[in-house]
């Protein structure tokens, strides 16, 4: 099967990310399935230094698990290439079953996709009534002698041109097949006869392109060499004139007549807009091409859309299809665990496992599933869920600290191996964002979108040890939270700094007056609220703003 993702919420946080790689390691450890540990965006600076500290690589980059042409096509896919005969093409199609075949060049890169309906207009003429075209057949020597299994002999050179011939049945007398095959250019000419000594003396003294001889016969050796000296192939047929004929029309390469009027998708296509073009769609077979190297990675057919597989998530450290990774709407979740209020519009199919805990983080809850399965997490692992712990309860002084999150921590610490304290110094202290980053990505380092009473909020989040570079940058980081609001169609969007240190954080806005007027924290600055005491925006900030916008009228 194909594995399960772990994976946290959108601008992901330690603790997201933390937990995604706990829980991952969990249930390696009880399931039998794959699982990998995965994130839905930038790794910001202090959890890169956890990752480093723990030896571990990175979650894996996961931005959208909607359906894709990708998913939906069968890789293990029989193709043809451009010089095989249509005889060769249709005896693949016919020997499997297939309607259609992918026909590609050197480089795997589709040609076409011709079906039994369009080869069949290769023998029929559109002008049934023009005596020549019932003749004409633009194949090569080799590709002559291949479908009809013979010898080549005579003339050898050039058999791999490719040109326009008009085949000639010489069965007649000798002057009404010379009448016949004078109308053409000799050069183009390919005369089937069966073992008639004059009809192949007919052929070099007109100097054909090619003679076949039907009936498995050979033409007298004196013949065989003025066709060498005039440039006559000569093949051999096991066939009788007849079945020779025929065979020489399936001759033709299948690149000289591919039709390029066909759908195709490429790899990253979601299936929303797949199943528009084709529910209507004669097509037998569909080619989807890799977007990158522009080569064919498989092909899918109307059935393979009844049953499309889906990405199987665990959801962690959040509970909203708003926050999750795009495309998580059209996921299996197998899974929710997390420690925030229950809201947004999750649903799912199928029954899940759902846990929510009122503690400080969702690595809290990771731990205690080891200890309720009296399992132990590795060194590594055991250090991403200090570090998830200590970020979201702010070393368990936020006001969402509980005793289980102090509990599981000492036990987490003495896996790790670690001095808390000096670990707590060395976590805070890894990289200021707002220093190290952009306004726009400071505000998009940690920010989660909520909608109340019909507001749109987005409410943003940067912990530092101390204030000095919030008020560098005020001006710049108040203009990126208004472009916020106009890129994604907020009513209000705000930035709570906090500084580690005091316990006490800012609030920079943007947005409604009516929610800036509706505020009754000391305005230090216009746009700028003072809040001691405010850590939490889980606990704190978004419950205020909540109880504050549900007071207004909706916009």
């Amino acid at each position: 099967m194909d594995p399960i993702y772990v994976i946290g919420h959108r601008n992901p946080d330690t603790d997201a990310i933390c937990s995604a790689i706990g829980y991952a390691a969990f249930l390696r450890l009880v399931r039998e399935d794959e699982v990998i540990a995965a994130c839905c965006g930038e790794i910001n600076a202090r959890t890169s230094w956890v990752l480093k500290l723990a030896g571990l690589e990175p979650p894996k980059l996961l931005l959208d698990v909607r359906p894709t042409a990708a998913i939906v096509c069968r890789r293990e896919v029989m193709t043809a290439a451009p010089n095989e005969t249509f005889l060769s093409v249709y005896r693949k199609m016919m020997e499997h079953s297939f309607r259609s075949i992918p026909v590609v060049n050197a480089e795997h890169r589709l040609l076409g996709m011709p079906t039994i309906q369009e080869m069949a207009q290769l023998f029929l003429p559109s002008d049934a009534t023009h005596s020549a075209a019932n003749r004409e057949v633009r194949t090569s020597i080799h590709n002559m002698n291949t479908a009809l299994g013979g010898d080549l002999i005579g003339d050898t050179s050039d058999v791999d041109s490719v040109g326009d011939l008009v085949l000639v049945v010489a069965a007649s007398s000798v002057e009404t097949s010379r009448d016949r095959a004078r109308q053409f250019p000799p050069r183009q000419v390919v005369l089937v006869t069966g073992d008639r000594p004059e009809i192949h003396a007919l052929a070099m003294e007109l100097g054909v392109r090619c003679l076949v001889v039907t009936g498995g016969f050979m033409p007298w050796e004196s013949l065989l060499q003025q066709a060498k000296d005039k440039g006559v192939s000569v093949i051999s047929a096991p066939q009788d004139t007849a079945s020779a004929s025929q065979l020489i029309r399936f001759s033709r390469p299948i690149a000289e007549a591919l039709i390029h009027d066909f759908h195709s998708f490429s790899s990253r296509t979601p299936l929303r807009e797949i199943i528009h073009v084709v529910q209507n769609a004669h097509q037998p077979l569909f080619p989807v091409i890799d977007e990158e190297s522009g080569r064919l990675e498989g092909v899918f057919s109307k059935s393979d859309l009844v049953e499309v597989p889906r990405t199987r998530l665990v959801l962690v450290d959040h509970n909203e299809f708003s926050q999750a990774v795009a495309g998580a709407d059209e996921a299996e979740i197998v899974e929710v665990i997390d420690h925030h209020r229950l809201s947004g519009n999750l649903r799912t199919k199928e029954p899940v496992r759902f846990i929510n805990e009122p503690v400080g983080s969702t690595s809290t809850i990771v731990g205690i599933m080891y200890r309720m399965r009296g399992l132990t997490p590795d060194k590594s692992t055991a250090i991403c869920l200090c570090a998830g712990l200590i970020s979201d309860t702010l070393n368990l002084t936020s006001p969402t600290s509980t005793k289980t999150d102090r509990e599981i921590l000492e036990w987490l610490a003495k896996v790790a191996e670690i001095d808390a304290a000096e670990f707590v110094k060395d976590f805070f202290a890894a990289g200021s964002l707002l220093r190290e980053a952009t306004p726009a990505r400071a505000i998009e380092g940690d920010r989660k979108v909520f909608e109340e009473n019909g507001w749109r909020i987005s409410i943003s989040q940067i912990e530092e040890m101390g204030l000095e570079e919030f008020w560098k940058k005020q001006a710049d980081l108040h203009a990126a939270l208004v472009s916020l609001c106009a890129a994604h169609s907020l009513h209000f969007a705000c930035l709570m700094v906090t500084d580690i240190t005091s316990h006490y954080s800012v609030l920079l806005i943007a947005g409604d007056k009516r929610v800036a007027s509706a505020i009754d924290y000391h305005e230090r600055s216009p746009q700028v609220y003072e809040m001691p005491g405010v850590v939490s925006r889980k606990k704190q900030l978004f419950p205020y703003l909540s109880n504050l916008v549900s007071k207004l009228t909706p916009p």
